[in-house]
């Protein structure tokens, strides 16, 4: 199944169109994806195009031919384009705010942390420093977590970049999750999880809050603060999606995937995630452009993946 993922990144990288631009004008001039974005400007949108050369880095050390996503790695991870990148977020501060910058952070990391692509971490420094800047502000700023199902999860990209963090060696930054996460959740009970989930969410914000925590509290913190918060996990099952064609519905499949990923690190309940993935896997190859463009990265991690390492 590896080779096919590698299969579908690499082509997530040769597809320019459709994308979806999400770009504040700040002139009158036309700018091109590509102008805007040299190293991101495939897959759709910035963050999937992201996380897709992710998937291409933890997947370089088993593919059967590692040549093409070196080349394809080669061609967008440059110095010159991923300074251009790091320079947007700064002028842009707001933008993909916080779920892209947690995928591109994380990216940092696996290329920071893997000997077989070792080549690009000297070229990812400008994004990095941008990143961690720019989270720095906005945890110090930051009064309320969004508690949504979709990009704009708190939880969820807290854990990424605490991931990412202690990986990178960003020890401030690793701190300031640490602290804003107990702010934000360390108190919170009885969550209503059968309320879950929205008709286009692809996390479960219960489940990315719990697995956020995971990672801050103490291991006895943590065996006291899980039932309190979820005090059952068994009720889960998989979403059907009945209108797979339409983008929006089809994230219930990405968090079907996502639940199986995170279930495996909160439960021993090897049924509930073999669901889960069962509900979801015939969606990652099916050929369509609203799945390929990015559930393999779901899929990866929900079949034993890791971010990091």
């Amino acid at each position: 199944m590896s080779q096919r993922y590698v299969e579908i990144a690499l082509q997530n990288l040769r597809t320019e169109a459709p994308h979806q631009l999400d770009h504040v004008a700040r002139d009158t001039k036309a700018y091109t994806v590509k102008e805007l974005h040299p190293a991101f400007h495939t897959s759709y949108d910035w963050h999937s195009c992201v996380h897709m050369h992710w998937l291409l880095v933890r997947l370089l050390p088993e593919a059967t031919d590692p040549q093409p996503i070196k080349e394809a790695l080669d061609r967008n991870l440059t110095a010159e384009a991923l300074a251009a990148e790091a320079a947007y977020l700064r002028s842009s501060p707001s933008f993909e705010r916080p779920y892209g910058w947690a995928w591109a952070l994380v990216l940092a990391a696996a290329v920071r942390t893997s000997p077989d692509a070792a080549r690009w971490s000297e070229a990812m420094t400008p994004l990095v420093d941008a990143i961690v800047d720019l989270s720095l502000e906005w945890l110090r700023g930051a009064a309320r977590p969004v508690r949504s199902g979709v990009h704009s999860n708190s939880a969820f990209a807290l854990a990424l970049l605490y991931d990412a963090a202690e990986a990178l060696g960003q020890d401030q930054l690793a701190q300031a999750v640490r602290d804003k996460a107990r702010t934000w959740f360390a108190e919170d009970r009885d969550y209503p999880l059968q309320w879950e989930p929205s008709g286009e969410d692809f996390l479960s914000p219960g489940l990315c809050e719990a697995d956020l925590m995971r990672r801050v509290l103490t291991r006895d913190e943590f065996a006291e603060w899980l039932p309190a918060f979820l005090p059952d996990l068994t009720a889960l099952r998989p979403v059907a999606v009945r209108y797979p064609i339409d983008g929006r519905q089809g994230h219930l499949q990405g968090l079907n995937l996502t639940r199986a990923w995170q279930l495996a690190a909160l439960t021993n309940d090897e049924r509930q995630v073999t669901a889960h993935l069962d509900a979801a896997l015939p969606s990652v190859t099916s050929g369509d452009f609203n799945h390929d463009h990015w559930l393999a990265t779901f899929a990866y991690l929900a079949q034993g993946g890791t971010l990091v390492g």
